[in-house]
């Protein structure tokens, strides 16, 4: 949570106080009121009315560490089971209400220490959501029978396959959590607890967890946004105040760190993984504490940059990586730092290990400056800046605060904390923490490569799942639950009626251009003093030569690399000194250059943006070190499912000749083929105003900015730039099935689909209007209602429609149990046959009030701003363009769905690949019905666990 909470710690005198430390800095106050129900529940009011929406997020103070060994996974399996039921909105109810009302959806996340439920909605459906986190509490658990308990049972082991199981180095966590904590201690399991201990799991057990931390008095409501504090808290009352305060005290947690009495090494072969990685952890301290600070200070310091001591020896010195990262676990109980290094190809870990010390003993010789200690403190009051632009972070900040000290105003002792941090704290952490400590080191390595592993490691105990078809416990989803309804002092069935409808506020977008070609597109939004911006060179892969595949996304990182006048460390610092953040990226249709600033330094980050986009330094090292970075991410992506999947699902839907088939990376072939020329060939060929577009939202003008380009104006010409059209294969006309193999998979990747249209189409958003119910929803949508909620198949599944100016897909997309690969395919195949007849009134009803209520959050973020001058730009929408739509959606009838569906979502007109375990899969995908399954690759040696 310490890295969440920090984006909370800053204000405006943080430059100041670099100059005059002694002076007493004026305190951060926030808005905010706290009342505490006669149960126990504190509750947090906090106003802003910027915006017609209010985020309302319950946090209750339990998570894994409240678990006992056994019995581990329990606090986030109650993440998932408080969204399915309750008593009064009915099974699906709070998804559904969502959908009606415009919210963001229904959503929830579990830690080591807390669990938080959390949403944003329009205003007017304020009270529905009082009503509805009240039944969470009071009028839940009676609802939870065993169908419902096996159900989600296999929708949580299918997050911890996806998530952990199925992923490269997912079980390096596991490790370290074995090893730097004794069993007995509440963090030595993972949160997401086991597979054993979930399938292990009693309705009994779940009742009696519930009852004990799931009352008033372990949790806060924040409700955060739009609101009028009086009327909220009568509705507050009204729904929570009948509910009992919990029989049992609940303890504080004692404070307890790791405990490594000697250096512990081990290894594991990761069937995912490509290149080695070392991970280092030390056992520090618990979130709060006097050293926490001067710990992210030291973390940060070590591997951020140029600059830092790990990265100039293992990256530039010793070229055994290419980037180095460092970081604090900081929890309720206690706290870890940890260092991980993913090495190039056949790196053994020992030599990284080495290069760690190397570095060590540099920083212990050097220490860091005060130049350097201001410089990260600075870069926090931009971060602080950032976490206000949504009433949703600002809730869960407020929550967070008043669940782990009691007071949600507790950012003004965080802020002293985090400014009295000295150089000396910093070097005193190091050595009390780090220097010549004991610690747990995990190398993880491909299959096969034992030597790469640290001298003297011991394999890890990892359980590996078996994928055995038929092997999941049987359940029935439609047994609708009979219990004896919880009593009330008044009908809590009756859902609340609306409050007074917000009206639609589009935000005012201003136009301008420069002469040499440069398009200007702006939002004027004084929220909070910053200012983001993008600027955008239409282009990207589609300008590179097949041969060179590569060359645009090396070119966009190459430019991160320093200037004529700058090397990278300075260009670094002079960045960092602003608190600013300025990155250039690519991607298939363009290069773009994006810059978050404060605003009273945007002039000085405009002329840091300007010298990166027209003086580049195209240093040779850099790119040596970028192409080498490159083919490792490449070779990591051979072995990674998702990443296999999308590149293979591309070249299927463009063709082998498409550039658009293409990685963005390029091939391992095409990098290592790539010259620095061909990067200053792409630059001088192609960075051109004349295809160029600058969006900017934030607390600035546009006379200013118009004003602050006139150097760009000048010293970036025009020059034509042709951009290579590439033609979208159309629509097969014939279903086909194909298979990539990955030994051992745990899921199957799903990737269904056929090219479709441009987001310049007609058709493209009545399109969207018309996937909502079936794929684009979330709960509302019948594939995850189906695959998910029916039959535990998946964590997730999705469809959509991705088209640009050029003709994308429609898609639909999941990873699902291995076994159940053929079920899943033929559960999609008949949710598409019968989505055309099927489609009902009250799924147009529940369609049109989403999309035209949550119209509401649609500009609330500066991010939410610039994709909205993106869309006017890219596509010469209109600046209401928004309106359009809501004409489409309110027009829109069943028949025109219908037309729609079978248009573009044909399931007898489409590929079905599926990435998996072929050995188990491959032969069982014929029982589809749309042919021999075709494969992809040469299936592989199974690899034995």
């Amino acid at each position: 949570m310490k890295k969440i909470l920090l984006a909370f710690l800053v204000t405006t005198t943080f430059l100041s106080c670099k100059e005059t430390p002694k002076e007493k800095t004026p305190e951060l106050s926030i808005n905010y009121q706290k009342i505490e129900l006669d149960n126990g529940l504190d509750v947090v009011f906090h106003v802003d009315k910027s915006d017609p929406v209010v985020a309302v997020e319950l946090m209750v103070h339990v998570g894994s560490a409240r678990e006992v060994e056994g019995r581990t996974g329990f606090a986030h399996l109650f993440e998932h089971l408080l969204f399915l039921e309750s008593e009064n909105l009915g099974k699906g109810g709070l998804d559904k209400m969502s959908a009606r009302i415009g919210g963001s959806g229904a959503n929830g996340s579990t830690s080591r220490d807390r669990t938080n439920y959390l949403q944003t909605v329009p205003k007017d459906g304020l009270e529905k959501m009082i009503w509805a986190e009240a039944d969470k509490l009071g009028w839940f658990i009676n609802t939870v029978t065993d169908p419902v308990l096996a159900k989600e049972k296999q929708v949580v082991k299918n997050e911890k396959r996806q998530s952990i199981d199925n992923r490269p180095y997912g079980h390096n966590q596991y490790v370290i959590g074995k090893n730097l904590y004794p069993s007995n201690h509440p963090y030595n399991w993972q949160v997401i607890g086991s597979l054993e201990d979930l399938q292990n799991a009693t309705l009994n057990d779940v009742k009696t967890f519930f009852k004990k931390w799931y009352v008033p008095n372990n949790a806060t409501l924040v409700l955060s946004g739009d609101l009028d504090i009086e009327q909220a808290t009568k509705w507050v009352h009204k729904y929570f105040d009948e509910i009992p305060k919990g029989t049992e005290e609940i303890p504080a947690l004692e404070k307890r760190p790791g405990k490594v009495d000697e250096i512990k090494s081990l290894y594991y072969e990761d069937n995912f993984a490509r290149v080695p990685q070392l991970t280092m952890v030390w056992p520090t301290v618990e979130q709060y504490h006097t050293d926490s600070y001067a710990l992210e200070v030291l973390t940060q310091y070590l591997t951020d940059g140029k600059s830092a001591p790990l990265n100039q020896v293992l990256v530039d010195e010793l070229k055994l990586t290419s980037n180095t990262t460092m970081y604090n676990y900081f929890s309720e109980v206690a706290g870890e730092t940890q260092l991980i290094v993913r090495a190039f190809n056949d790196t053994k870990l020992d030599a990284v290990k080495d290069g760690i010390v190397k570095a060590f003993a540099k920083f212990e010789a050097e220490g860091i400056s005060e130049k350097d200690l201001n410089k990260i403190k600075a870069g926090q009051e931009t971060s602080f800046y950032s976490s206000l632009s949504s009433v949703l972070g600002k809730g869960t900040n407020l929550a967070s605060y008043n669940t782990y000290t009691g007071n949600p105003g507790f950012v003004t002792e965080d802020i002293k904390n985090t400014l009295a941090v000295t150089t000396e704290d910093v070097l005193r952490v190091y050595n009390k923490y780090i220097k010549n400590k004991n610690y747990v080191a995990t190398s993880f390595i491909p299959k096969n490569a034992i030597d790469l592993a640290l001298t003297g490691a011991v394999l890890a105990d990892v359980v590996e799942e078996q994928i055995v078809t038929g092997a999941e416990e049987k359940f029935d989803p439609k047994i609708a639950a009979t219990y004896e309804k919880t009593p009330s002092t008044f009908d809590r069935s009756v859902e609340p009626p609306y409050g007074e409808t917000p009206s639609l506020a589009v935000p005012e977008v201003y136009k301008s251009s420069l002469d040499n070609g440069l398009k200007i597109f702006g939002i004027q939004n004084e929220e909070v003093p910053l200012v983001r911006f993008n600027i955008t060179i239409d282009g990207g892969q589609l300008l590179e030569s097949m041969d060179k595949l590569g060359v645009a996304n090396l070119t966009a990182d190459l430019l991160n690399k320093g200037t004529k006048n700058k090397t990278v460390k300075e260009l670094e610092e002079a960045i960092q000194e602003l608190g600013a953040s300025i990155y250039v990226y690519s991607n298939v249709e363009n290069i773009t250059l994006s810059g978050t600033t404060l605003a009273k330094n945007y002039d000085k980050t405009l002329a840091l943006t300007q010298e990166i986009l027209l003086e580049p330094r195209f240093d040779e090292k850099e790119f040596d070190l970028l192409k080498k970075a490159t083919i490792a991410n490449l070779r990591q992506q051979e072995a990674s499912p998702n990443s296999v999947a999308r590149n293979a699902y591309n070249e299927l839907i463009y063709g082998k000749d498409n550039i658009r088939s293409k990685n963005i990376l390029g091939s391992i072939t095409s990098v290592e083929k790539i010259t620095i020329d061909d990067l200053k060939a792409y630059y001088n060929n192609n960075i051109s105003p004349s295809v160029a577009k600058m969006l900017i939202v934030g607390d600035i003008s546009k006379e200013k900015v118009v004003a602050s380009l006139a150097t760009l104006n000048t010293n970036w010409p025009a020059k034509e730039v042709t951009i290579p059209v590439y033609k979208t294969p159309d629509t097969p006309t014939k279903p086909a099935v194909y298979f990539y193999d990955i030994p051992n998979a745990k899921q199957s990747v799903l990737q269904f689909g056929a090219p479709a249209l441009a987001a310049t189409d007609k058709d493209f958003y009545a399109a969207s209007v018309m996937n909502y119910i079936l794929g684009g929803g979330g709960f509302a949508s019948r594939l995850t209602q189906e695959l998910r909620e029916g039959k535990g198949y998946t964590y997730g599944i999705r469809s959509g429609f991705s088209g640009t100016k050029a003709k994308g897909t429609f898609t639909i997309s999941s990873g699902v149990r291995s076994n159940v690969t053929l079920e899943s395919a033929q559960a999609v195949k008949k949710i598409l046959e019968e989505y055309p007849t099927t489609f009902s009134d009250k799924d147009l009803e529940t369609t049109k009030s989403f999309l035209i209520k949550s119209n509401a959050r649609a500009f609330e973020t500066s991010r939410a701003k610039l994709n909205m001058l993106s869309n006017i730009s890219d596509y010469n929408w209109n600046a209401d363009y928004v309106k359009d739509q809501e004409n489409t959606v309110n027009n829109m009838t069943k028949e025109q769905i219908t037309a729609l569906a079978n248009k573009y979502v044909n399931p007898n007109k489409m590929i079905w690949l599926v990435v998996g375990d072929a050995e188990t899969q491959l032969g069982r995908m014929k029982e589809l019905g749309y042919g021999e399954p075709i494969l992809l690759n040469k299936t592989q040696e199974k690899i034995k666990n």
